[in-house]
């Protein structure tokens, strides 16, 4: 057993509760739900937890041959998994609009939306679209994914009487970020740029993403939620980048969460009972949390949504 908490909080789970333990009692059967990206870590947990509950699971991969290779072994584990691969590559709108129009065309409802995909410090990189990789890939892809697949969602919501749920995993790091939060005009500066920072600026991102969708969400009264979370500090290779905090995780990793704890909390934020009807929220360890006042800034989240739709723009 490491330091982390063992003391549950009002949920009755705690830091050390793992996603079959928050999830545990709950039915999930033929729930439709699109976990992107699920490969590696939390991800693959996840997908995995929550088909052992029923989901039906689709996993957006960027490498096909890797995603069927994870299906074949949680179906081994779960012969009656309901499981499908599709190709998808986060970092890229000309793949994001691919495979939500795939997804689409094939007519498959959608419940629940977990927005997992992460990378973390890479040095200066632009993506394909030339916005800085770390948040092209953190939040303007999950952006542009949301946007794309919500009239499915809200389709979905009316015709089953189930409420749908947008999942976006951001992090306590979202606190970390340069100053006034976003760096709108030099985004894509590499004299200012900051790989620590950078990834703070893009969490802080996803963050803002929750609460400007569920204002929207409200306001047209449809029967979705979206909150944002913070997974914890986990034994994954996230950090393969380098830097400082790459090396304090190695120094610490026997003090952090394990992947079983640390998908807990979005699978928790995904499938439980308790959270229903809660929206534009910030969890942590399975229980609800208290995000930055930047997370929490109204002007902030509404002009991030602005410049995140002028950059997905179709060109």
């Amino acid at each position: 057993m490491t330091w982390i908490s063992i003391f549950s909080g009002k949920s009755g789970f705690a830091a050390s509760s793992t996603a079959e333990d928050v999830t545990k009692g709950v039915d999930g059967t033929g729930l439709p739900l699109l976990l992107a990206v699920a490969t590696s870590g939390i991800g693959l947990e996840t997908a995995r937890v929550l088909a052992l509950r029923g989901v039906q699971v689709v996993m957006p991969v960027r490498n096909l041959e890797a995603g069927h290779k994870i299906k074949e072994s949680i179906a081994e584990k779960i012969p009656n998994a309901k499981l499908e691969v599709m190709e998808l590559d986060i970092s890229s709108q000309e793949s994001v609009r691919k495979f939500a129009s795939q997804y689409c065309s094939k007519g498959l409802p959608l419940n629940i939306l977990v927005l997992n995909a992460g990378i973390m410090t890479p040095p200066f990189t632009l993506s394909k679209d030339n916005i800085e990789l770390q948040f092209a890939t953190n939040h303007v892809g999950n952006f542009l994914l949301t946007n794309l697949l919500l009239d499915t969602m809200k389709k979905t919501a009316k015709e089953s009487g189930k409420e749908g749920r947008i999942v976006i995993v951001s992090s306590e790091v979202h606190r970390v970020t340069y100053k006034g939060g976003i760096m709108f005009d030099k985004l894509n500066d590499e004299k200012s740029y900051k790989p620590f920072y950078a990834y703070g600026q893009s969490k802080l991102a996803n963050a803002l993403h929750a609460f400007e969708l569920t204002r929207r969400l409200q306001e047209e009264g449809v029967n979705i939620t979206a909150n944002a979370l913070h997974p914890g500090v986990i034994k994954t290779n996230l950090a393969r980048h380098g830097g400082f905090f790459s090396v304090f995780v190695s120094a610490v990793q026997s003090f952090l969460k394990n992947v079983p704890q640390g998908a807990a909390t979005q699978c928790y934020v995904a499938l439980h009972p308790q959270l229903k009807g809660i929206s534009g929220q910030y969890f942590a360890d399975s229980n609800l949390s208290k995000a930055s006042g930047l997370a929490r800034d109204p002007e902030l989240a509404k002009k991030l949504w602005d410049f995140s739709v002028k950059l997905t723009e179709s060109k």
